[in-house]
């Protein structure tokens, strides 16, 4: 899957655009590469974002095309 969708549909960014735009400003790195919105995520990948001062990493954890809301924290693991 898309970073850009994932970041999405885990919901750990709001909309789709501002995770594009996070990609585009190399604010987010997959397995220690800078990402582009494009980039292939899989289960397991660790993905650091990079939120002004602070930077979120996490562990893939599943990957699913629909997601409801309840279900979203459970596509990720926080490190």
């Amino acid at each position: 899957m898309r970073i850009d969708k994932f970041l999405k549909l885990s919901r750990v960014i709001k909309r789709r655009t501002l995770a594009q735009e996070a990609c585009e400003r190399q604010k987010v790195i997959i397995n220690g590469k800078i990402a582009k919105p494009g980039s292939e995520v899989k289960v397991g990948d660790i993905v650091e974002i990079q939120f002004g001062e602070s930077v979120t990493r996490f562990r893939v954890k599943k990957i699913s095309e629909h997601v409801r809301k309840e279900e979203a924290s459970e596509m990720i693991e926080i490190l």
